[in-house]
């Protein structure tokens, strides 16, 4: 009856999807079609002010709501542009509030290279407000040929703050107790839940990743803007200053509004100077594809890690890594024979140990099979994420990428008490086994439950030393001490032999083409994986929890003749057969 009433509701939903949404999709998908003409001198206005995810989402309902920007992306049409003669300038406008470090260094190493095809980038910000890692936003400004800012906003960027909330003594009076392990001192994710402040190892590993961010950005503008690191400090943190006081200070170049600058891009350009927007010139050159005999294989992966497959919910949120998913991407790789190197593209703070190990298992796979795996750290590739990528052939990660936080944490939620007091009892039952009901919110760990509980702790927390203690060629002394579940930069993690190379995708590429013993000069073709899912896929996955549903709408779809159809209809069969503890997770970083 269930599963008649869960048809029911899928095919009502697909039905209303497809005769309201559809005509939506398909319109979008004709205009995303039609390739924009590029004008003969143009000016490519690039809009951070959306934000931006790491890399573009392989399902098509994903970009709804946001920017339908990603650093990938923006790099990758960025390369394109610097060798395209009808691009003569980039116009940056920049967010007011902070970016998310790594990603900001990773558009600043964008930004140099197109300089370097001598021609020039403006940054133009409408105000550089105290909320987040802005230290990363006025150094990706700095590195453009002229720096604006419109004359009446506000130059507030002076340092880096961050906080936590702790809901230790919320939880004490409302009689919830959180019974987490957690390994070890450093691990601070569950800090949160169970202190009321910061805890001295807690704020040692934030204080010592925050340090090394604003240092290196600090480091990066002064060299940009060609001044004195102590001068450029001063001048920063002596604010907050109008923005001709900042331009008084060599803090930026021009006061001006939004309107002076594009006329400034567009006179830069040539007397037809024009604008192009990112998205429609992005359109209009594709993806880059590269050329040659060798390919290298870019495989992404961004969000939390989980067992299983992903799922194209369009009411989903956030990024996931799923273990099958980024497992076969890579195998995929690994079957293409023209696929000399794979580059691991990792932007994850972790999560289960189990599909993080999967994954780990595909890299050994590919390095087996003789292909290289070279991983390109992102915003953060941290405790599962650092897991997936400690037995690659190298790592690369950006200066300010958060890494490490090598450990592991788990418990649960105590909540009898709590829900006691507004009349509501939790009473459970068990069959089997003592520790069956270990994890019943009714009661804490009882010394048996710990004790078991703890050494699956200990032996997950020795994994996790054991595969870095490999891949990395550390004694698993070494490891452990500079594990401990601390989280560091990609600075930090070059120095303790975490991590290889300091840079973004494109030393990873370089990386990857010398262990394949490519040739430095030698132009490459690239195969990205996992391959996007089309919309009628999308909405087969979306009705995943019907699998009849999904057929019904499928064939519904099969009129318009869609190519893909067909491979849609195969996953809900697929999906009919499918049956339906501890984390490595770190800290979020600074945005």
């Amino acid at each position: 009856m269930k599963q008649f009433a869960l048809t029911i509701a899928g095919v009502f939903v697909g039905l209303l999807l497809f005769i309201i949404g559809i005509p939506v999709l398909l319109i979008a998908s004709a205009a995303g079609s039609s390739k924009p003409a590029v004008p003969a001198q143009a000016v490519l206005e690039l809009d951070l002010r959306g934000g931006l995810t790491d890399q573009a989402p392989t399902n098509p309902f994903a970009g709804f709501g946001g920017s339908g920007l990603s650093v990938m992306r923006v790099v990758d049409v960025l390369a394109q542009a610097q060798d395209d003669d009808r691009i003569k300038v980039v116009l940056v406008r920049l967010p007011e509030s902070g970016m998310t470090p790594a990603s900001a260094d990773e558009l600043r190493q964008a930004i140099q290279r197109f300089r370097a095809s001598g021609k020039p980038v403006i940054a133009h910000s409408q105000g550089l407000m105290p909320l987040g890692a802005v230290v990363s936003t006025y150094m990706l400004g700095a590195s453009a040929s002229e720096f604006w800012m419109q004359e009446n906003a506000s130059f507030q960027a002076t340092g880096l703050a961050s906080e936590e909330i702790f809901f230790g003594r919320a939880f004490e009076r409302y009689g919830i107790t959180a019974d987490f392990e957690q390994r070890y001192e450093y691990k601070n994710a569950v800090n949160t839940f169970t202190q009321s402040g910061f805890t001295e190892s807690h704020r040692e590993a934030a204080e010592g990743w925050m340090t090394s961010i604003y240092e290196s950005a600090l480091a990066n503008a002064a060299s940009d803007r060609s001044m004195e690191l102590d001068a450029l400090r001063t001048a920063f943190e002596s604010g907050p200053h109008t923005p001709a006081e900042a331009e008084a200070l060599g803090l930026i170049d021009n006061t001006g509004g939004v309107h002076e600058a594009e006329a400034e891009a567009r006179r830069l350009a040539g007397d037809n100077g024009r604008i192009i927007r990112f998205s429609e010139y992005s359109n209009a050159v594709g993806e880059r594809t590269g050329s040659g005999r060798n390919a290298i294989a870019i495989v992404g992966g961004e969000g939390a890690i989980l067992t299983g497959r992903s799922s194209a919910d369009p009411f989903g949120a956030g990024s996931m890594m799923s273990s099958d998913d980024i497992a076969a991407a890579i195998y995929d790789a690994i079957e293409n024979d023209s696929v000399r190197a794979i580059v691991f593209r990792v932007s994850s703070p972790g999560g289960s140990p189990e599909g993080s190990e999967q994954i780990l298992d595909a890299v050994r796979a590919a390095k087996a099979a003789g292909k290289p795996v070279v991983v390109s750290m992102g915003a953060y590739a941290a405790s599962g994420g650092y897991w997936i990528s400690s037995e690659a052939s190298a790592i690369v990660a950006q200066p300010s990428t958060l890494t490490g936080s090598i450990g592991v944490f788990g418990g649960k939620f105590v909540l009898d008490e709590a829900l006691g007091r507004f009349g509501v009892d939790i009473s459970g039952l068990t069959v089997g086994g003592e520790y069956a009901d270990a994890f019943t919110t009714e009661r804490p760990f009882n010394q048996a439950e710990r004790a078991a509980f703890s050494g699956w702790m200990d032996q997950v927390y020795e994994d996790f030393v054991t595969r870095v203690s490999t891949g990395r060629n550390l004694p698993a002394a070494r490891v452990r001490e500079i594990a401990r579940g601390r989280v560091w930069t990609g600075a930090q993690a070059r120095q303790l032999g975490l991590v290889d190379e300091v840079g973004g995708i494109h030393e990873a590429i370089q990386r990857a083409k010398a262990l394949a013993e490519i040739p430095a000069d030698e132009s490459v073709r690239f195969r990205r994986y996992p391959r996007p899912l089309s919309t009628w896929e999308a909405l087969g996955e979306a009705f995943g929890s019907s699998s009849e549903a999904a057929e019904t709408l499928v064939r519904v779809g099969a009129v318009m003749d869609d190519p893909d159809v067909q491979a849609v209809m195969a996953r809900a069969r697929a999906e009919r057969m499918r049956s339906q503890g501890a984390v490595v997770m770190a800290d979020q970083p600074l945005r």
